[in-house]
């Protein structure tokens, strides 16, 4: 129970990883509002893990939405003590065929929806005095480019940029910003994915999931579970000389 008495807010958290971190942090004793763009779809997740999550509605792309979040939450609550940053995008194309709406839909949730929500939730735990825990979802593909993959690339080294320059600005304030990057991960944000690969690669559909799934070290792609550990770790007391650091979380696909 590492994580008993405290208020987490999970963006996107209806599903893939943040439905993951969801589940594992009511296990550990906190209060988790399930923040997501389909308030029916986080309805249903909070009713499934019971105890006392509930669902918000967010879009993290709307500045009056992500206010009302932390408005909503912090009425409801006694204060948010953590909040995981996970709601992303995806897509991809080469470069020649990237568009302006693709750049914006992608760099407008993965970063600035991000970096905004991110921002409300400091100024509430600023302002409540008692610390916090920030922890924003990046990905592997934030260490590296790659020729079908450079927006979303782009978006996720943005992430863990920004984890580092908000990690040491708020860590004056107790605040604890850090990150997690998964790798590979068998959500049902894959099939998208391998969908794309089969386009733009020319394979059969499955195949590009396959691979990338046996190059992995471990043995196999990432599940979302597979990441709820590091979130309550990064979340609780035990990481609390742990600042500004973005965790890879990915079966030994990369080191840094």
């Amino acid at each position: 129970m590492k994580l008993r008495g405290k208020v987490a807010v999970v963006t996107g958290g209806a599903g893939g990883i943040g439905r993951a971190i969801v589940e594992r942090y009511a296990r550990e004793g906190a209060t988790v509002a399930v923040a997501d763009v389909s308030h029916a779809a986080a309805r249903s997740v909070a009713q499934a893990v019971g105890g006392d999550a509930f669902a918000v509605e967010l879009d993290v792309t709307d500045q009056a939405s992500i206010d009302a979040m932390v408005e909503t939450v912090a009425r409801t609550t006694a204060g948010i003590d953590i909040l995981v940053n996970n709601a992303a995008v995806f897509d991809m194309a080469p470069i020649l065929d990237v568009t302006e709406a693709s750049y914006d839909f992608v760099f407008g949730v993965n970063t600035k929806g991000l970096f905004f929500t991110l921002q409300a939730v400091a100024r509430h735990m600023v302002g409540r005095g008692q610390g916090g825990k920030i922890i924003n979802i990046a990905s592997q593909a934030g260490r590296r480019g790659e020729a079908l993959v450079s927006v979303y690339c782009a978006s996720k080294a943005a992430v863990i940029s920004l984890t580092q320059s908000a990690g040491l600005d708020l860590i004056r304030h107790r605040i604890n910003v850090n990150g997690i990057a998964p790798g590979v991960v068998d959500t049902p944000m894959w099939k998208e994915v391998d969908a794309l690969f089969a386009r733009y690669e020319n394979r059969p559909i499955g195949e590009k999931k396959r691979l990338v799934g046996e190059a992995v070290p471990y043995g196999r792609m990432g599940r979302p579970e597979d990441h709820a550990g590091a979130a309550v770790f990064l979340a609780s007391d035990d990481a609390e000389y742990v600042v500004a650091q973005t965790l890879n979380v990915d079966g030994g696909n990369w080191m840094s």
